[in-house]
């Protein structure tokens, strides 16, 4: 390859971001965005910046593993092929499913498609994907004929006013966030607008933050269409040219939410703030309307989307620039695996499942000898059927569903009872990876070679710069070889992405003629160096729009059956499970700044742990003393379906009577910290996506009768705590521990844990019995090699200090006087807690400086 130098894929959100991987010192790898990039134009987020520094192989699966043994590929894949075939003809096409994943490429994903609903004839293949942007899609089929995204990135730098709802866009798409920031500085004028019932980082940024009651999103956009009609902000020649179904949703809207007075009384915000809004949508001709998770993760999530999209609809802001309604997705390749039918309700290529003239189409095209023909299983309802016995074989790809999912001890339960689990990933450590019956080692990112399709409908490549490790594989190999087993070898025989994506391309302009939205025709013939060097480019890409075309629907034109796009009448609705007596706080899930999903990959760059080491707790000031709970302490949170135990933080942002709780920790990292654990499983009735913002929880302290924190160079054995946590440091392993019950000697119990045999211990220790408290260190000559400091209470040394220590070659006399004390020595500087993970920067230093 010779010096490195590879344009590649962020592999982290839907924003898309292109990196240019390069050759650092001594031959190791780093990365730089990509200043030609359209998605990004160079920006990175954290996340992305540190992406060089989790490519290491440590806990990587390298070989395949069949119940327990290390075996060779022909092994493995023969015994998955023939017990997916046993099981098929016992118990018939609908007993196997597969789960699968937007970490996927979408050559990935068409392959898996293809086998599952074309030649197994089962459509129970769903995504991850389900959870996190299912409601968007089905909004955008009710009201435009097809899943199409009618936006682009740079809308957001031409609109006057951009409304996030549902998004806290500086955390979660964080370039975009920057993107929009700096239009603000180039356009004074444009406004920003917040919706959203938690006080976040987005919304400190804000002209407008409406802190609407979570759930009530529906009334706040009803209230809207009624406000736009009586304000004469409709644009009725679009609306009686290019739309159905005005007049019947309108009535809705005002039988609803009729008065500026009734969205108030439902949402909680001032009719000041619902006028200030109502006002600058209604007076501002380019608005772009942004949702995320907190739109589409409800109970009636597709009523939301559609509600939003009524009101664009209805002043014909869409399809024309700095305009529309505009959905956010979660994962680097959600948008692809929607395209090639990823979803258990829908068809390769944007083709319905239930169409029999899409059928016949998809099945012609595959020369297959079946089709499916009625939507497979979603994905929390699959799970349940896994649970029941009727699907008896499982395949997971690239996911975590023992944490991801809602209800998710049922559904750990659920995988244990399955009579075969097939789970193929780069990771050998995973809450899933423990109940498979069959390991299959997958490529990893910067080892695989694809495609992913970002939230603006723009396919870029990720481009392999690294060498397979062990015996990994690309997935659609992994596939393809399983079907050639199970007696599909003809037409399974890729040898490259370049031959999948080409067949994808070709797929999505059969019999198309500008009746289908998704058509990639244009590319279906490119050589192998032209599929090495595509340039990222937004779909369609056909005859008509050779290049790529920026936006929809600015000729009026809709994929419905007359052409026209469907107004959706709402009733708004009260998410399903509301809180009680018993259960009397609401419960918000999401994501936290510097880690990703189940944090199997971000928790391989140490400055990404730093921001945010431990799952917690965010609530009101107020709540918590209402309830016991002391800052930095412990709260166990149940629900009708579990519990957990995290950290408590006060927020002063965060709306009385409602928590929040990230959703990445995983018992690979901490002890009852699964919040989808205790998260509720109802789903929208359309889309199937889980509610899972809205789960009403019990919060109690817990208080053990210890608490401490150990670092150590190496990982260690935990047993006998009540709860800890576990993340990487730069050359040690930090520990969050407590326990109810204290050892007869803590200096027995710390060197039992800290020490091996025969090894030349360097101990230095103190100890106050009385007060409960010791303080332990352990020595490799004069370096650091651990430490642990217990206490009666959270009132511990700061972390950040000590942590430095590990890099140094030599600790003084002076500096281990210090470090029992847990107070830096002269000339140690404390930065306090990290703040900035691209900088390391620390608050206190952040502080400091302001002074000056």
């Amino acid at each position: 390859m010779g010096k490195l130098n590879v344009k590649t894929t962020c592999p982290y959100c839907g924003v898309g971001c292109g990196m240019v991987a390069f050759e650092g010192p001594q031959g190791t790898i780093k990365i730089k965005g990509d200043k030609t990039h359209p998605a990004n134009y160079g920006r990175l987020c954290s996340k992305g910046a540190s992406v060089h520094e989790t490519l290491g192989l440590k806990d990587r699966l390298l070989s395949p593993v069949v119940h327990g043994k290390e075996v060779d590929w022909d092994s493995a894949l023969d015994q998955v092929a023939n017990s997916f075939r046993e099981i098929i003809d016992k118990h018939g096409p609908d007993s196997v499913a597969f789960y699968v994943s937007g970490q996927l490429l979408t050559e990935d994903y068409y392959v898996a498609n293809k086998l599952m609903k074309g030649y197994i004839g089962s459509a129970n293949i769903d995504t991850n994907s389900r959870l996190c942007m299912s409601s968007s899609v089905a909004g955008h089929k009710r009201a435009f004929g097809a899943d199409t995204v009618p936006c682009s990135y740079e809308d957001l730098e031409l609109a006057d006013v951009i409304v996030l709802v549902g998004s806290n866009t500086a955390w979660c798409h964080p370039v975009l966030f920057q993107r929009i920031q700096a239009a603000q500085k180039e356009n004074p004028n444009l406004k920003l607008v917040v919706v959203d019932p938690r006080g976040t980082e987005t919304g400190d940024a804000t002209d407008l933050h409406l802190q609407i009651n979570s759930g009530s999103d529906a009334f706040l956009f009803n209230g809207l269409l009624s406000y736009l009609v009586d304000q004469g902000s409709i644009d009725h020649d679009f609306v009686s040219n290019h739309t159905n179904g005005f007049d019947a949703t309108l009535r809705t809207a005002k039988e609803t939410c009729g008065s500026i007075k009734h969205v108030s009384k439902h949402t909680g915000c001032s009719i000041t703030q619902i006028e200030t809004f109502y006002e600058l949508f209604s007076k501002t001709e380019n608005v772009v309307t942004v949702y995320s998770q907190g739109i589409n993760q409800s109970s009636s999530g597709t009523d939301k989307v559609n509600a939003i999209i009524n009101c664009h609809l209805a002043t014909a802001r869409i399809g024309k620039p700095g305009s529309g309604p505009f959905s956010f997705t979660g994962q680097p390749n959600a948008m692809g695996g929607r395209e090639v039918g990823g979803l258990a309700n829908m068809l390769a290529a944007h083709m319905d499942i239930q169409n029999p003239a899409h059928q016949s189409l998809v099945q012609s095209f595959w020369k297959s000898p079946r089709i499916a023909k009625e939507s497979g299983l979603k994905a929390v309802d699959l799970f349940k059927a896994i649970d029941e016995g009727k699907v008896k074989a499982l395949w997971v790809m690239a996911t975590n569903p023992v944490v991801s999912l809602p209800n998710a001890d049922t559904v750990k339960k659920a995988i244990q009872k399955c009579e075969l689990v097939v789970v193929s990933d780069c990771m050998a450590n995973t809450d899933t990876m423990e109940l498979a019956h069959i390991k299959l080692p997958a490529l990893a990112w910067g080892e695989k070679d694809g495609t992913v399709t970002n939230s603006e409908r723009r396919i870029s490549r990720q481009r392999s710069f690294l060498t397979a490790p062990g015996q990994s594989k690309a997935d659609w190999w992994i596939i393809s070889e399983v079907a050639k087993r199970m007696g599909f070898e003809n037409v399974f025989s890729y040898r490259s992405a370049h031959e999948i994506f080409c067949e994808h391309a070709a797929l999505t302009g059969y019999q198309n003629d500008g009746r289908r939205d998704l058509d990639i025709s244009g590319l279906s013939q490119i050589d192998s160096d032209s599929y090495m060097g595509l340039a990222p480019t937004q779909w369609p890409v056909n005859q008509n729009n050779p290049t790529g075309k920026t936006r929809f629907f600015s000729n009026g034109h809709f994929y419905t059956e007359n052409g026209k796009a469907n107004f959706i009448a709402v009733t708004p609705q009260e998410p399903v499970s509301v809180p009680d007596r018993n259960f009397p706080f609401r419960l918000n899930t999401g994501r936290v700044r510097d880690q990703w999903h189940t944090m199997t990959r971000t928790t391989k760059a140490a400055r990404l742990n730093e921001h945010t080491p431990e799952p917690y707790l965010a609530i009101h000031p107020r709540d918590a003393a209402r309830n016991g709970l002391e800052v930095d302490g412990l709260a166990k949170v149940s629900s009708p379906y579990g519990e957990m135990t995290a950290r408590v933080k006060l927020d002063q942002k965060q709306s009385p009577g409602q928590v929040f709780i990230p959703m990445h920790w995983t018992s690979q990292f901490s002890l009852k910290a699964r919040v989808n654990s205790i998260v509720n499983d109802h789903v929208d009735p359309v889309s199937g996506q889980p509610e899972l913002k809205h789960t009403p929880v019990k919060v109690e302290p817990y208080r053990p009768n210890w608490f401490g924190f150990l670092l150590s160079k190496r990982e260690l054995p935990l047993k006998d705590l009540s709860y800890w946590t576990k993340i990487d440091g730069a050359g040690f392993y930090r520990y969050e521990i407590a326990g109810e019950q204290s050892p007869l000697d803590w200096s027995d119990w710390a060197r039992d844990l800290l020490c091996t045999e025969g090894d030349s211990i360097n101990w230095v220790e103190l100890a106050d019995p009385k007060a409960r408290r010791y303080r332990g260190i352990r020595m490799e000559g004069d370096a650091l090699e651990s430490c642990l400091f217990i206490g009666p209470n959270t009132l511990l040394p700061p972390r950040d200090w000590l942590a430095t220590l590990f890099s140094k070659d030599t600790i003084s006399v002076q500096e281990r006087n210090s470090l029992l004390l847990g107070k830096s020595s002269e000339g140690l500087v404390d930065d306090g807690k990290r703040i900035c993970a691209c900088f390391a920067v620390g608050e206190k230093k952040i502080l400091n400086a302001m002074k000056k």
